[in-house]
Parts: structure tokens; sequence; C-alpha cells
């Protein structure tokens, strides 16, 4: 049990849904965001230097699906919410129950550091420049993961320009240039489809190809084909039933000429687009395999091929990283975090994680589920012993490697259903 003030880190998705958790408990707690103001990522060119959306972005998961439990979407907008649409409805879920109060603006963590009892943690003013310390008995990190990008080393004399997806905003700047997009998630192939209306060329390198699923099937968003029930259902069942689907609904991926990888469906996080494979097939956009090497303006695939290029841009992702904990308070080498259901860093007691997952689904709800049940641990409910914990971890990482590829971007994939339903009966546990 823990008692005592608590700090939230961040006020994107992930720290609204914490605070707001915790509110609900009668927790009292401080919150500080390194912006001016919510939500995190979604907000646009984000002061806080941290935002990857580019102007042509959209959440790839239906808007009820993304809604908080406690806040519907409005009715009259479309299936899939522009940035600037997702902006919105967190400002009004902010609004609703009075959280912008509740938070700390341009403020910095410096350092959380464990004392005996609890957390100390020093922060900055950006505004003032003064820094500080406060006492906590639990600290809550909901400050995100997608803002340290991995950005590969290219072998040879390129002469072009070299930049992460995490600052593109627009194509304009490439018009009439040939670009080379490396990694074919989300981000990826949404600016190389984005490019392909402007650059002179556009080229899509990817090591292994991914699963490609559009955004609607059969008229219906794509995460509406997924239930409760149909996640209960054997995992090689379940991979069937997407391939029928989509053998049905958009044709054979490799007919379209792209590149399918060698696992099956679902032991890939899926790039939910419903433009690229069209765009391939209309030679719009060309797929290579991984990069070889440079020449001063052109790059080298593995195969021997080359495209032409003035900028590459790299969509590979990003490195979780803390740099206010140490490492004998949590590690993060090679994106691997220990964690008892995704949110408990065992040997650290008082010590929560919201956001840190990447569902095949939506975000926000998990997180929500995840900020009720940190709410309920502070309040009293009481945890396995850390042999169980461990246990348990130790059972995650060796499903995800059964199932998935072996990437740094599945070290925290869950699915929705499952994940959703076991975070919820453990809040309930009272």
């Amino acid at each position: 049990m823990t008692s005592g003030r608590v700090c939230v880190i961040g006020a994107g998705v992930s720290g609204l849904a914490a605070i707001k958790a915790l509110a609900d408990e009668g927790i009292d707690f401080d919150c500080f965001e390194i912006g001016s103001d919510i939500g995190g990522l979604w907000r646009f060119d984000n002061d806080n230097g941290r935002s990857p959306a580019y102007a042509s972005l959209h959440i790839d998961t239906s808007k009820e699906r993304f809604a908080f439990a406690d806040l519907p979407v409005s009715g009259g907008l479309p299936p899939y919410l522009h940035h600037s649409q997702v902006l919105e409805y967190l400002e009004r879920y902010a609004q609703a129950f009075g959280l912008e109060e509740m938070i700390s603006f341009r403020h910095k963590v410096i350092s959380v550091e464990r004392t005996e009892g609890g957390w100390t943690v020093e922060v900055e003013s950006l505004a003032t420049g003064s820094v500080r310390q406060e006492a906590y008995s639990a600290v809550v990190v909901a400050s995100g993961h997608h803002w340290e990008p991995v950005i590969p080393q290219i072998d040879g004399p390129f002469a072009g320009s070299v930049m992460h997806s995490q600052a593109y905003r627009t194509p304009q700047p490439f018009i009439g240039k040939d670009v080379v997009v490396v990694g074919v998630g989300n981000s990826g192939v949404d600016i190389a489809c984005d490019l392909s209306w402007h650059a002179k060329s556009v080229t899509l390198s990817t090591r292994s190809g991914a699963h490609v699923f559009p955004r609607f099937l059969f008229g219906r968003p794509l995460d509406k084909w997924s239930t409760p029930w149909s996640s209960t259902l054997p995992l090689g069942v379940q991979r069937t039933l997407y391939k029928v689907l989509l053998t049905l609904g958009r044709g054979r991926q490799r007919s379209f000429g792209f590149p399918t990888p060698e696992g099956p469906i679902l032991s890939h996080h899926p790039t939910v687009n419903s433009d690229i494979l069209q765009l391939v097939k209309n030679g719009d956009v060309a797929v290579k395999p991984g990069i070889s090497r440079s020449t001063e303006r052109e790059i080298v695939f593995t195969d021997g091929s080359s495209a032409p290029a003035d900028t590459v841009i790299f969509a590979t992702g990003y490195r979780i990283s803390y740099p206010f904990l140490a490492p004998d308070v949590i590690e993060t080498t090679e994106n691997q975090v220990e964690l008892y259901k995704r949110v408990v860093a065992v040997d650290s007691p008082g010590l929560y994680f919201v956001g840190l997952i990447q569902p095949v689904g939506a975000l926000p709800p998990l997180a929500e589920a995840q900020g009720k049940w940190v709410a309920k641990l502070i309040t009293g409910l009481p945890l396995p012993t850390a042999a169980t914990m461990k246990a348990e971890i130790a059972k995650y990482h060796e499903e995800l490697a059964n199932r998935y590829q072996d990437r740094p971007r599945h070290t925290i994939q869950v699915d929705y259903w499952p994940y959703l339903d076991d975070l919820r009966r453990l809040a309930a546990d009272v």
C-alpha cells in the first residue's frame, strides 16, 4: 500500500487517463507536463518538441474504439479522426473533468530517485528556470515512448539529407525531389503515400515487408471485425479468419507487388493503410528491400538495385528511454522493460507506467484501465508476491517471442480485448 502525494509525468492521452483516475479516487497528486498544453503527440508541432504528428495524420483505429469510456466521441465525426479532431476530443475530455487545472505546464522532470519509503522528483520550471525537489510516495510515468527516434547509419558518401519521420510534417519541402522512405510501419507507409502526389519519385525500403490491412473491410472500420468473442478464438483460427477477410475484401497482397513478410498474419504489428497497395501497383511508389549502402545521390539496396535520393526519411521507430530514471530504477535496454502487467515496476515499489504498450487496437481505453488499476493499487489494492509478478513478466516475454517477429517494436505488444479484460479484472479485485 502506498499513501501520500503522487507524481504524474506527462499530459498526453496516458497522462490525462492517469490523473482522471487518481482524481476519481481522491488521491492527492502533482502532474508535470513539459509542454504548454495537453495532448502530447496529438498536438501538432507541440512545443514540447516531441510530437511526431504530420499534417495528414489520422488515427488507425475507429473513433468509437479510440474513445475513453467516460466520454464518447461526437457522432458527426468521420470513422477515423484527423489529428486535429483527436486533439479537440482530448481538450473536451480535459474540460469536462477539470483536468487542465490539475496540471503544471512547462515543467520538466529532471530526475526521479528512490528514497526510503518513497521518491524524490526534481523538477525545473521552464518559465522561470527554477529547480525544486518534491517528495512523493508514488510516481506514475505517462510521458509516452515516441520521442527518441532511431536513425540508422548509411554506409557510403550520401550527399543528400537524412531525417526521421518524427520531423516530417508536410510533403511541400519534397516537391520535385527523389525520396527514399525506410520502414513499412504506419508512419512510413503514410508518409510514402503523402509524398507520392508531390515528390519526383518515392521509394519505400523494407527489410521484411508487412501485412497491410485496409482501413475498411466490406464497409466496416477494420477494428470492428475484432470483438471480445473473436479474441478468445485460438490464434490460428484468428489468423485464418483475417486471411480470408483480407483475400475477399482486398485481394492478395502480392498481386499488388508489395512484399509479404515470412511470418503469418498477427505475427507482426499490422500496417493499416488503404492507399499504399494501389500506389505500388500503379508505380507511384516503388518498393525495395533493405539499404545496403549509398553513393552521393543514390541508395543501393540489398538486392543490388538502386534508387535516386535527395532525402532519406527513416520511419524506423523509437527507442524507449526515460532519462530522468536511473538504470537501477528501470532498465530499457533494447526496448525491453520489465513490468508486471506492463504497468508495475516490481523492483521499484511505487513506480508505475501508463501507456507504455503497443496495442493491436486503440490506446486510450487501455491507458484508462491502467490508470484505474494504478489508482486502486495506490489506495491499498495488494499486488502478488515479487516472485509471482516476475513469473508473469517472463511468461509475457516468452509469449511475445513465440508469436512476434524479433523486432524492437514488438517488445511492448498487447492484444486489445484480452489485455483490457485483464486490467478491468485486476482493478475490480477489491
